[in-house]
């Protein structure tokens, strides 16, 4: 539970380890129920397109989602990294920006493997270029 009280759904759960262990889905997008009470899964995608991803990011409404990132590494090398991207445009209502924030953390807990979580208020800062720096620093 986060400290806004609410709770992460079971299938948030299940769709993660789809995500991580089955590579069953390259990206989990989730969100807030519509009475703010639990996180919920909203879409699953097996789409290795980016800006399809990034398409499924709304231009005026917060979301979460879990994304199997696939970069070359520095130096060589593939190098495939669970990430948490938090998605808060500047057009979102400032109520549903504060309700997202007070309960990141309670989805953060829950999908355990996340290894590089990345902010974004606009779509630069999701944008695929901007990732695997973020990866290759670990975060």
């Amino acid at each position: 539970m986060s400290a806004s009280g609410v709770m992460v759904n079971d299938v948030c759960l299940q769709e993660f380890q789809a995500l991580k262990l089955k590579k069953q889905h390259k990206y989990v997008i989730f969100n807030l129920s519509g009475d703010n009470t639990e996180i919920i899964v909203e879409k699953v995608s097996s789409s290795t397109d980016y800006d399809d991803f990034i398409a499924d990011l709304p231009e005026s409404e917060c979301r979460w989602a879990a994304y199997d990132f696939e970069f070359e590494q520095e130096g060589g090398g593939k190098r495939s990294k669970l990430t948490l991207v938090s998605w808060a445009p500047e057009t979102a209502r400032i109520k549903q920006k504060m309700a997202f924030a007070s309960s990141k953390d309670a989805l953060r807990r829950a999908l355990v493997g996340i290894a590089i979580e990345i902010q974004g208020t606009e779509y630069s800062e999701v944008a695929y270029e901007s990732v695997p720096d973020k990866a290759n620093r670990g975060n």
